[in-house]
């Protein structure tokens, strides 16, 4: 039977795989945040050629998970690892956008400074994430809230800019800007609730 010693040893490289995941993950989003703002094809192929590694990265990421012996814990971490495939998704579809719209430009002038501060804070909000699947700081959950609250208010802001009467850019544009703006509000939602679930494992605690 494991030791106490050698099981918490096992959880915590398991948690430094789901962290790992979370940097790769954030990865992806920078450079399809880089490829939207600057019409960059060519990082937008870094983030779809990507997609692959993160994949087996995540099959196995769940695979090793598996091993362990509390099925709460291993519920919580597979729940993770889906997470985290989602928030992959979503740096996908933003990385597709681009790579679409090339060499035009997706959004209009007036829509880059909000969408390279929706860019940054997703960024901002993976590495906090990383460091909570980590380190289990309560005190972080709270920046990550704060953080996406801004995420939340960013994103009304582009909805009310795209809806109003003398928007002149079109309704291509403007659906564009709107499911762009979607992907990385969820992103956000997605990196709160991956912390939150995998803060008490980090602590050595079970997850809710």
């Amino acid at each position: 039977m494991p030791t106490l010693d050698r099981v918490g040893k096992v959880k915590h490289r398991r948690l430094d795989q789901l962290a790992d995941l979370c940097r790769q993950v954030g990865d992806a989003m920078q450079r399809a945040s880089v490829a939207l703002l600057d019409a960059d094809r060519a990082m937008a192929e870094k983030v779809i050629s990507g997609d692959a590694a993160l994949a087996r990265a995540r099959a196995a990421c769940e695979e090793q998970l598996l091993v362990t012996t509390d099925l709460r814990v291993v519920l919580t971490a597979v729940h993770a690892v889906d997470t985290l495939e989602r928030m992959g998704e979503l740096a996908l579809h933003i990385a597709r956008a681009a790579r679409r719209r090339h060499p035009a430009h997706v959004l209009p002038d007036e829509l880059r400074a909000p969408f390279a501060d929706m860019g940054q804070l997703a960024i901002t909000l993976a590495n906090t994430a990383e460091q909570v699947i980590r380190t289990g700081d309560p005190q972080l959950l709270d920046f990550l809230d704060d953080s996406d609250d801004i995420m939340d208010d960013l994103h009304r802001a582009v909805f009310t800019a795209v809806t109003r009467e003398n928007w002149p850019h079109g309704v291509a544009t403007a659906v564009d800007a709107t499911v762009l703006s979607q992907n990385y509000e969820r992103f956000a939602d997605h990196a709160v609730s991956l912390a939150r679930r995998t803060s008490a494992i980090a602590r050595g605690e079970l997850a809710a």
